[in-house]
C-alpha cells in the first residue's frame, strides 16, 4: 500500500516544478506522484512525461481517466491530443496510448462520479471564453456531472475574487502565469488540493490561467 496524500481533509499546494521524475513501468515514461492509492492501481494523481516514441502497453480503465496535455502531443487508436486538450475516458474504456514527438500530461485515474459515463474531448485552444463572476475573469467551462465541476478560469493581471467557500472540496492545477491567495503564491506547474468548505480570498497580480475543480469531495 502506498496511500501518498489521500487524506482530502489536508490543504495541499505542491509545486510540480521542484520535484524529480520518476520511471514509471514502460520505458520512457516517467511521473511525479501527486495523489497515490498502490503502487500501480487506485486513486491517482500525477504528472506524466511521455518521451518521443515511446508509449504505454494496451489497458483498461476500471474507474474511469481523466488528463490535460500539458505539452506536446499525446495519442491513441482513437485520435491525437494536442496541447491544450481536456478529456476524459469513463469506467472501462480501454486503449493504447503512445507520443510519438513526446508529451507532459496532468492526468486523474479511478476518480470519475457514480453513473458518470460520457466521453469527453476538448481542444480548449478551439473554445470560446465566457465572461466570469468579476471583472477579469474568464471562464472555460470543461465537464460537469453530479456535484462535481470542471473548468479551466483566465485571471487578467491584477483580477482579485470575493473570498468564498468550496463545498465539496477545490482542486486546481496552475497551467500558465502565477495563481495567488491569503496563504501564497502558485507559480506555473502548482497543484493545489484545498478541504471540504475550506475558504480563500484568491487573486492574481501577474495573471494566470488555472484548471480548476469542485465538488468532487
Amino acid at each position: 500500500m502506498m496511500n501518498l496524500n489521500l487524506d482530502r481533509s489536508v490543504a495541499l499546494a505542491i509545486n510540480t516544478a521542484d520535484m524529480s521524475w520518476e520511471e514509471s513501468p514502460s520505458k520512457g515514461v516517467y511521473r511525479k506522484k501527486l495523489e497515490r492509492e498502490g503502487a500501480e492501481s487506485g486513486l491517482t494523481t500525477s504528472v506524466v512525461k511521455y518521451e518521443k516514441e515511446t508509449g504505454f502497453s494496451a489497458h483498461s480503465h476500471p474507474g474511469g481517466e481523466e488528463i490535460f496535455v500539458l505539452e506536446g502531443v499525446f495519442e491513441d487508436e482513437h485520435g491525437k491530443f494536442p496541447k491544450g486538450t481536456y478529456f476524459r475516458n469513463p469506467p472501462g474504456s480501454s486503449h493504447s496510448p503512445k507520443s510519438p514527438e513526446g508529451c507532459e500530461l496532468f492526468v486523474k485515474l479511478n476518480q470519475f462520479q457514480t453513473g458518470d459515463s460520457e466521453f469527453v474531448k476538448i481542444e480548449t485552444a478551439k473554445q470560446e471564453w465566457l465572461p466570469g463572476l468579476v471583472d477579469g475573469l474568464s471562464v472555460m467551462p470543461l465537464h460537469s456531472f453530479g456535484t462535481e465541476h470542471t473548468a479551466l478560469v483566465r485571471w487578467q493581471p491584477g483580477t482579485h475574487f470575493q473570498p468564498h467557500v468550496h463545498a465539496g472540496g477545490e482542486e486546481i492545477f496552475v497551467l500558465d502565469g502565477v495563481f495567488e491567495d491569503e496563504h501564497g503564491s502558485y507559480p506555473q506547474g502548482t497543484w493545489l488540493r484545498s478541504p471540504n468548505y475550506s475558504k480563500h480570498n484568491p487573486f492574481s497580480k501577474q495573471g494566470c490561467i488555472i484548471l480548476v475543480k469542485t465538488g468532487y469531495m
